[in-house]
C-alpha cells in the first residue's frame, strides 16, 4: 500500500499499473498533476501469514490541489500472486477538508495550517 501511495505522490502511473491485478487493471491511468498528495495513514493491515493469498488494507489519504483539500478513506483489497501483492480494488469515499488558519495542518506537520501549507 505505502508504495502505490508514493506511486500517486510522484505521479509514476507506470508502477501503479504494475502493482495492479491483471482482471481489475485499467487499460490506461491518467494521473492528474495538479493533486499533491500530502499524508498517508494505514488505519489497518490486518496481519496475514505467509500462505494466505488475501489481505486488505484501510487507509486515509490526504492530498490538496489548488487550495482544496481531501480526503480519501479506502478499504483495499489484495490479491498475491507470484509472490508480490496486487490490488485488486477497493471502496472509496472522498471528503473535502476545510482547513481553519489555526488548526493543524492536514499535511501531519503539526503545524497550525496558516504556518505550514496554508
Amino acid at each position: 500500500m505505502r508504495s502505490r501511495y508514493s506511486a500517486f505522490a510522484l505521479g509514476n502511473d507506470r508502477y501503479l499499473l504494475q502493482s495492479w491485478h491483471p482482471e481489475t487493471r485499467p487499460e490506461t491511468l491518467t494521473l492528474d498533476a495538479d493533486v499533491r498528495w500530502r499524508r498517508l495513514e494505514i488505519l489497518e493491515a490486518p496481519a496475514t501469514d505467509a500462505a494466505a493469498t488475501d489481505g486488505t488494507v484501510r487507509f486515509v489519504a490526504t492530498q490538496q490541489q489548488g487550495h482544496q483539500w481531501h480526503q480519501l478513506t479506502e478499504l483495499s483489497r489484495f490479491t498475491r500472486l507470484a509472490q508480490h501483492w496486487l490490488y485488486r480494488d477497493g471502496v472509496a469515499e472522498m471528503c473535502r477538508l476545510d482547513p481553519g488558519r489555526n488548526t493543524p495542518c492536514p499535511c501531519g506537520s503539526g503545524r497550525k495550517f496558516k504556518h505550514c501549507c496554508g
